[in-house]
């Protein structure tokens, strides 16, 4: 079998019985059960499968969005991010307030490199008038942001478009699906930015992309050219009352979504953005990133 179908092949369920052969089935492990702090230690297993340096057709990153943690302070989100095994996150408010003066965005700056972590950008940030913009962006700067994970009014992006210009700072438009007026769909951007500044492209949140009834493959194909960012999670439902579940136990296919991500050359972070349990998010976040890289593991062998 060529290795270009091994995702097809084993469909969503079926990728268990090839982590096994690998090795790496506890990582991913349906009925888990374990400690926190074993589910973690697990999670970080294979970190080949989620670097460039371990996968030679795998460009892109796993990450955190701290939205995940967003029931936890600055520092316990840093802890949680590197028990976890990752190295690059998304601050959402929560985190490091937008309203947040300079020294204490560089303060928070200083824990996460202390810590060994990428603060890539920040996140979702809401831009309904310009001084929203404009805030956005300073506090990006401020913090050293490649990237601002945002939604924009759409009447607003030519002063987004100036602001990426002047900074140099990248936008990335979140979709949310179900109940977005301005970016329901990646389309929906897409048709908006194309002809902007290319620092101007995408984050797909692949949830909201299926809860709201796209093809989350075609998705990504129709927009790759602008592809920045990625909120990656599982559903249980491809419907609007779908929620958010431990990767592996929805409908998703996130095998067939991370080989086409190699295909398409896909260079950005996928970050976890894991809505459910926000009390106690870490077991089926380590249960998550445990089988995105078990996947990564199959697909780069």
């Amino acid at each position: 079998m060529e290795q270009k179908d091994t995702a097809h092949e084993y469909g969503r369920r079926g990728f268990l019985k090839a982590l096994g052969g690998l090795g790496l089935a506890g990582t991913v492990g349906v009925g888990w059960s374990g400690s926190v702090g074993h589910a973690a230690e697990l999670a970080s297993g294979a970190e080949s499968a989620s670097a460039p340096k371990g996968a030679g057709k795998v460009k892109f990153h796993l990450g955190m969005a701290s939205y995940t943690l967003r029931k936890f302070s600055t520092d316990q989100a840093i802890a949680m991010t590197k028990r976890l095994g990752l190295e690059w996150i998304c601050f959402k408010s929560f985190h490091l307030p937008l309203e947040a003066k300079p020294e204490e965005i560089a303060a928070t700056v200083e824990k996460v490199k202390k810590a060994g972590l990428r603060l890539y950008s920040g996140g979702v940030i809401s831009m309904g008038k310009a001084e929203q913009v404009q805030q956005a962006f300073a506090y990006a700067q401020a913090a050293g942001m490649q990237m601002i994970i945002g939604s924009p009014h759409p009447d607003l992006l030519p002063l987004v478009e100036e602001q990426v210009k002047k900074t140099g700072i990248g936008l990335a438009i979140h979709n949310h699906g179900p109940g977005d007026k301005w970016w329901p769909l990646p389309q929906t951007a897409y048709e908006k930015i194309q002809n902007l500044d290319r620092r101007i492209g995408l984050c797909i949140d692949i949830g909201h992309t299926v809860r709201y009834g796209a093809d989350l493959i075609k998705s990504v194909e129709e927009t790759a050219d602008r592809l920045l960012d990625m909120h990656v999670k599982d559903i249980t439902e491809a419907t609007p009352k779908g929620t958010t579940c431990p990767a592996g136990r929805g409908v998703l296919d996130l095998p067939a979504l991370f080989r086409k991500l190699i295909e398409i050359g896909y260079s950005g972070v996928c970050s976890l953005e894991y809505e459910s349990e926000g009390d106690d998010p870490l077991p089926g976040s380590a249960e998550s990133i445990g089988y995105f890289r078990g996947i990564l593991a199959v697909l780069s062998r």
